[in-house]
């Protein structure tokens, strides 16, 4: 059997409503030469029994991003990584854009899009691009895309309760600085949308800053739910 193209790892918890058709927009890809693994974190909504048709490996793993993702890379086959947040959707060029970007880069990411009612997202959005740009370091909703070979020197993702994505970047950067793609990848508003724009980005940056300066993920962690949207 050939190896996939691309290893696409969907971490999700309690996505029903959503799961069918983020599957269906990555089938494309698939008949590209992708595989897509999904790996639920203990979801009690019927969200596996949605994935079967839509994936071709379905995994549980113990709640936490951090875990399913890197439980889903162990599985994966291909030598390339992608990972996506179920309310996320690549631009139909993903597969090739992904492959050009790991030719001179070991990991990189998307620009990202986000969509919803508040007239803030795209300054939200073009600010994260920039910060991004700028510092090297990737929020896992711009689709964070890795040679397997650098994912394992580093071990993974870090399996901590918050900022993974940012300190997984900030561990690739001491290898090489990421690809940042001005293609973009559109993501859902709804935590914005949900709990007010101004109060969810002061908050995150509030929690950007305390991590920065050494507070433990666990105790931001506990900030952070009070304004995400229930998964």
């Amino acid at each position: 059997m050939d190896e996939p193209a691309l290893s696409i790892v969907l971490p999700c918890l309690d996505e029903a409503p959503t799961i069918a058709r983020a599957l269906a927009a990555l089938q494309p890809l698939r008949k590209l030469g992708a595989e897509v693994i999904v790996v639920d974190g203990g979801s009690e909504d019927g969200t596996p029994e949605r994935c079967h048709a839509g994936c071709d490996h379905l995994l549980h793993a113990p709640r936490g991003r951090a875990r399913q993702m890197n439980a889903g890379a162990a599985r994966a086959s291909a030598a390339s990584l992608l990972f996506l947040h179920a309310d996320t959707q690549l631009p139909a060029s993903a597969l090739d854009l992904i492959v050009g970007g790991l030719v001179d880069h070991c990991w990189g990411r998307f620009d990202v899009d986000i969509v919803g009612n508040s007239r803030w997202l795209p300054v939200v959005a073009a600010t994260m691009n920039l910060r991004s740009r700028i510092t090297g370091v990737a929020t896992g909703d711009q689709a964070i895309f890795v040679r397997r070979r650098e994912f394992e020197k580093i071990g993974g993702f870090p399996e901590q309760a918050l900022m993974e994505d940012v300190e997984f970047s900030i561990r690739m950067r001491r290898i090489q600085r990421p690809c940042c793609l001005r293609d973009k990848v559109r993501t859902s508003g709804r935590r914005w949308d949900s709990h007010g724009s101004i109060r969810t980005i002061l908050l995150m940056w509030r929690l950007r800053l305390a991590y920065a300066l050494g507070a433990d993920p666990e105790a931001l962690s506990r900030h952070y739910r009070n304004i995400r949207q229930p998964r």
